[in-house]
């Protein structure tokens, strides 16, 4: 069903480009999560380890949903990269989660710290434009970067950093979502 125009956002006095790679970017970022925790889950839920990544997938859907919000209301197009990013995402999911639940740990300290590094770069750029133009924008993205750094630190908690060759593998991870930042902003 299509949403009534009263949840659009009047575009007049923003700068439409930075938003439309904010929210575009975004958007895929946290589509690409939910199919990481989707990868973990399809290997681990019923482990010990299982309600912890349910939580933290709980959260990722509630991101995904605003951002689907977002999209309708700034009037922004997905990137084209969604089909691509929802293998990806699984399979990065699955595979760190077959190395066990410090694997999957350590996909997620990987990727929460990726993502909370990213945040804090848009949230400078949105206070540079104009905070109070941005205002809700800003508080979104304020959130969900608590909400990554939470999830972060609980894949310290459980382990992450004893993952077997953790510094290649969260470089390389990192690596990966670097790249998936850079195509979902422009694509």
């Amino acid at each position: 069903a299509l949403r009534p125009c009263s949840t659009r956002v009047p575009l007049e006095g923003i700068n439409k480009a930075v938003v439309d790679r904010i929210i575009r970017v975004d958007h895929a970022g946290e589509y690409g999560a939910n199919r990481i925790y989707a990868g973990q889950m399809a290997v681990l839920g019923r482990s010990s380890v299982g309600p912890v990544i349910q939580q933290m997938w709980n959260q990722e859907r509630d991101h995904l949903k605003k951002f689907n919000e977002l999209m309708v209301a700034y009037r922004v197009r997905p990137t084209v990269l969604l089909p691509f990013w929802n293998v990806a995402g699984f399979v990065l999911g699955a595979g760190s989660a077959l190395l066990g639940k410090k694997g999957a740990m350590a996909c997620t300290v990987a990727v929460e710290e990726s993502i909370s590094e990213h945040y804090n770069n848009q949230i400078r750029t949105l206070v540079e434009e104009d905070p109070e133009k941005y205002e809700e924008l800003l508080q979104v993205i304020k959130q969900f970067r608590d909400e990554e750094l939470e999830h972060h630190d609980i894949g310290i908690e459980h382990d992450a950093e004893a993952t077997p060759a953790y510094s290649v593998l969260k470089t390389a991870i990192q690596l990966g979502c670097k790249a998936a930042i850079f195509l979902s902003e422009r694509i």
